[in-house]
């Protein structure tokens, strides 16, 4: 699990590097901060892979949100919203990676 590094982005022209994932990273509460963060995943492997933003809420009753997976198509990239609903009460929102030989991301805050 590694801590996703986040770029601002300012009124000049701002260089947004790729960056490796693991299967399961987290983002900084102060990435996210009170207006969100965009992840962009770029597939460069050959198959689909799937992206899941973990959900730490529960349900009225106490049931574990339920998060769905999103596909990434082989030879493509996905654009994310991460939201300060999605920090768990370690300070970090988790995203999984079905597999992440060759994806890369970007992550911008809001």
């Amino acid at each position: 699990m590694a801590l996703l590094t986040a770029t601002s982005v300012t009124r000049s022209a701002t260089t947004v590097g790729p960056n490796n994932m693991t299967t399961s990273d987290t983002v900084s509460q102060s990435d996210i901060g009170t207006n969100g963060a965009l992840l962009n995943v770029i597939n460069g492997s050959g198959s689909s892979i799937n992206v899941t933003l973990a959900d730490p809420g529960s349900t009225a009753v106490g049931n574990a949100g339920n998060a769905t997976p999103e596909a990434v198509p082989a030879g493509a990239d996905r654009w994310f919203r991460l939201s300060p609903g999605h920090v768990n009460s370690s300070g970090v929102a988790t995203v999984n990676l079905s597999a992440a030989t060759s994806v890369t991301y970007k992550l911008i805050r809001c």
